[in-house]
């Protein structure tokens, strides 16, 4: 192997890892925030309230993550009413912001589904999505009868005793399962090289494109990804420690 080459590489993947960080975070983190309406609807148990939500888990869990991704970066482009509207091209924003004792001008750009990495982190919201909202349903319907039984004999509402009482304890019976989800999504990044994005994946690929030593490419490249899930490992159980989280009862 040519370690002088893995190691003039390393400057460039380094730069695919944390554009991969980033896809990677907004990702699961606007994932969670959408999946939470979509797992409290599923726990319900009413028929009507959990259909909508159900429809969309079984298409997102049912469909790979790579036609998903085809599907919005090629698919949408097919039509003409979505090429010339602002989702596709995205859009320039002037306006002005005024709180009274100041000011500000604002001037930015929205970018659209055009974009490779706004298509990407999209995609991955929406897939990821859906399996933690059935993650948020499982940890929901874990929480253990009697402590809900509690809360409604002290007169908490649904809602008073879901925010006080249910999520809380739900989130530490699923943080271990969501924690494997941010590992997989993490590895599934991958994927969005195929849209041409350059991410770490995408990244390695363009060095061999070059060089043409594919096998110590893709070796560094696989230490980058070990070294992250390796870290996003003890960052969750330095966390589930914190939470005094015990992965069956959620203690």
């Amino acid at each position: 192997m040519r370690w002088d080459a893995v190691y003039k590489s390393l400057p460039r993947l380094f730069e695919g890892a944390l554009l991969t960080l980033e896809l990677v975070g907004i990702s699961v983190v606007v994932g969670l925030i959408l999946a939470l309406p979509l797992g409290i609807a599923r726990a319900s148990g009413n028929i009507w309230i959990g259909a909508l939500p159900y429809v969309y888990i079984f298409f997102f869990r049912g469909t790979p993550l790579l036609v998903q991704l085809f599907l919005l970066y090629y698919g949408l482009s097919q039509f003409d009413s979505v090429r010339e509207s602002a989702i596709w091209a995205g859009s320039h924003v002037q306006t002005t912001l005024d709180l009274g004792f100041h000011r500000w001008a604002l001037d930015f750009t929205i970018p659209g589904l055009r974009e490779p990495f706004v298509c990407a982190v999209v995609t991955m919201t929406l897939h990821t999505a859906a399996y933690i909202a059935e993650i948020i349903r499982g940890a929901i319907r874990a929480v253990p009868q009697g402590e809900i039984e509690a809360a409604r004999a002290l007169g908490m509402s649904y809602a008073q005793s879901m925010r006080h009482i249910i999520l809380p304890r739900a989130a530490r019976i699923g943080l271990p399962a969501y924690s494997n989800e941010v590992i997989l999504m993490l590895k599934a990044s991958a994927l969005a090289s195929t849209i041409t994005l350059m991410e770490l994946t995408g990244m390695a690929q363009t060095i061999i494109s070059r060089n043409y030593l594919s096998t110590e490419i893709y070796f560094a490249a696989g230490l980058f990804y070990l070294l992250i899930s390796f870290v996003l490992v003890q960052a969750f159980r330095l966390l589930e420690r914190w939470l005094r989280v015990d992965a069956l009862q959620g203690r």
